[in-house]
């Protein structure tokens, strides 16, 4: 009969009033920053009339700023993990109110393109920290495992609401309103952040490695430029050398790192596979998601023939019930293995892009709002699971770059799955638009036709006649053959994502108990276990990281389990 010895470490205590408090403070700037992602897509029509910029001025407006979060979130995270993650926060609210402040009253392209780079960085600084700070806040699993729930739902509402938002402010105000937002809330951050908000409360010795912080911050903006820009203009050619040459400034930053004693990423956290494969996982579901939305949105408007508010309304459901689903999630794993909860929801959601994909050839409203819904429900819950694993399962003192981690692997993921299922989407379109050739269509007009599915339900409603019939019906069907094809990719996915949970993740435990994970990933006999638990409690016995190597991170589960 074999046992399971347990770690001899301090019962961690519950969070109290002042910690719940200072989850709602973080939560309220981490809904201003995913808003910032999307409250400008309404705004762009008033800010060109007002600004003039060039087409590809204005797509630097829009995307800039998710460029600079998504290249500095890792070094970010790694800096507060030195400097102190409540210092790193109270710094990034100043420069993201300031620069919010800059942006409103922008009096030319460029000079709004330059403030929204400073809000990504800014937000590169906040990020990170606001996800971090919760492990400080709650030492309790289950109740941090809650905390990170709150925060991903507090992170997919904004993003959500960022449109509807920007509509009501143009209303009434001009489009630099929609900046103005974050100002009232970045100074309540600085009010109440010294009160309710402790300092890490362990950090990382040393400097930052600058060249390591410069090459990570290159790679991972020439890798996500290099998949959005599929996206954005169709190079294909530029998108390719963008990524290649991220990918190489990537593994040199790699080699750089096994080399340092005190590397800005410590790649051995990859050997846990609640880390690594919660990761995978994680952009799986980001991408899948990410890809069919953006679909399934153009659909409801171009195919369908929704007002964008409409289609924006008829969304609504999915956000709700996910919201939900998400805070109901870490009830759910008190009972159940986390790697089931994700490998069953992302199972569930493979359910909703099976029926996007099968009816999509149907033109039917409630079908694809039923579908999207059920697979926005399957993802949500997954996602805050896997970034409490990720985040858990690093030491304490490394919460900051175990947080740019999650969020970086999410953004990947929602670059890559934008652009590779939209331009796979994009191929079909075009091609059976070209194959179908609608009788009284000139070639001009159909090669304007082709380039996106706008301008194509445009081009033939000023058509006239049979020949406007024909080619809207054709451009419908297409992006209707373009986006079955798109689910049918992303219910494959979500099926691979399930598959890795369940293989890979069965021996991460819930955060709700506090027992020890051995180092062979399982125990074989059920129980429930956790890998931070083991790391923290190593490090709660001062075990010296740094001197040992592998052994404070590797070798005490091993340990633990004999």
């Amino acid at each position: 009969m074999r046992s399971v010895t347990t770690v001899n470490a301090k019962i961690p205590e519950r969070a109290g009033f002042r910690a719940w408090m200072g989850l709602a403070v973080l939560a309220l700037p981490t809904m201003v920053l995913s808003m910032d992602l999307t409250v400008l897509h309404l705004a762009a029509p008033s800010l060109s009339a007002d600004l003039e910029p060039t087409g590809t001025q204005l797509l630097w407006i829009l995307d800039i700023y998710g460029f600079m979060v998504a290249g500095f979130l890792l070094v970010m995270g790694s800096l507060g993990d030195r400097i102190g993650r409540r210092r790193l926060l109270m710094i990034g609210a100043v420069a993201f109110a300031a620069a919010s402040v800059v942006a409103a009253f922008s009096t030319t392209p460029e000079a709004l393109i330059a403030s929204r780079a400073l809000l990504g960085v800014a937000g590169g600084t906040l990020m990170p920290s606001t996800l971090a700070l919760l492990t400080d806040l709650f030492h309790v699993p289950a109740q941090r495992t809650f905390a990170i729930a709150c925060w991903m739902t507090a992170f997919t509402a904004g993003e959500a609401v960022g449109p509807l938002v920007g509509g009501v402010l143009l209303e009434f105000f001009w489009w630099g309103s929609v900046f103005l937002i974050a100002v009232p809330v970045m100074a309540l951050l600085l009010v109440a952040g010294p009160f309710l908000l402790p300092e890490s409360s362990e950090k990382l010795p040393g400097r930052l490695d600058m060249p390591s912080a410069v090459m990570l911050v290159a790679s991972v903006l020439l890798l996500v430029y290099g998949l959005k820009s599929i996206t954005l203009d169709g190079t294909v050619l530029e998108a390719l050398v963008s990524c290649a040459a991220g990918l190489f400034l990537g593994l040199v930053f790699v080699r750089r790192q096994l080399r340092m004693d005190d590397p800005l990423m410590d790649l051995r956290l990859f050997r846990f596979p609640a880390f690594s494969a919660g990761l995978g996982t994680q952009m799986l579901a980001v991408a899948a998601m990410a890809g069919s939305q953006l679909l399934v949105i153009q659909y409801l408007q171009s195919v369908l023939g929704l007002t964008p508010l409409l289609a924006g309304l008829w969304t609504v459901p999915s956000i709700v019930l996910g919201i939900g689903a998400t805070l109901l999630a870490p009830k759910l794993v008190q009972y159940v293995r986390p790697a089931y909860v994700v490998g069953g929801g992302l199972l569930t959601a493979s359910v909703g892009a099976t029926m996007v994909a099968v009816t999509a050839s149907e033109v039917s409203l409630a079908w694809t709002v039923v579908g999207f819904t059920v697979l926005y429900v399957g993802v949500t819950p997954t996602l805050a699971l896997t970034t409490d694993l990720i985040v858990s399962s690093a030491p304490r003192k490394r919460a900051g770059m175990a947080s740019g981690v999650a969020e970086s692997g999410a953004e990947f993921g929602l670059a890559g799955g934008m652009a590779f299922l939209a331009t796979g989407a994009m191929a079909v379109y075009q091609t059976r638009l070209f194959s179908s050739s609608p009788e009284g269509v000139e070639e001009g007009e159909l090669q304007d036709a082709a380039e996106t599915v706008g301008g194509g339900v445009a081009v033939a409603e000023r058509t006239p006649g049979e020949p406007g019939a024909a080619l809207l019906e054709a451009v419908r069907s297409s992006f209707a053959d373009g986006l079955q094809l798109a689910a049918t990719i992303s219910a494959v996915v979500l099926v691979a994502g399930a598959a890795l949970a369940v293989v890979f993740l069965r021996g991460s435990g819930s955060s709700t108990t506090g027992q020890v994970e051995p180092s062979t990933g399982s125990t074989g006999d059920g129980d429930q276990l956790d890998l931070g638990a083991d790391v923290r409690a190593g490090e709660d016995a001062e075990a010296d990281e740094e001197a040992t190597g592998d052994g404070a991170l590797c070798g005490g589960a091993g340990e633990s389990g004999r």
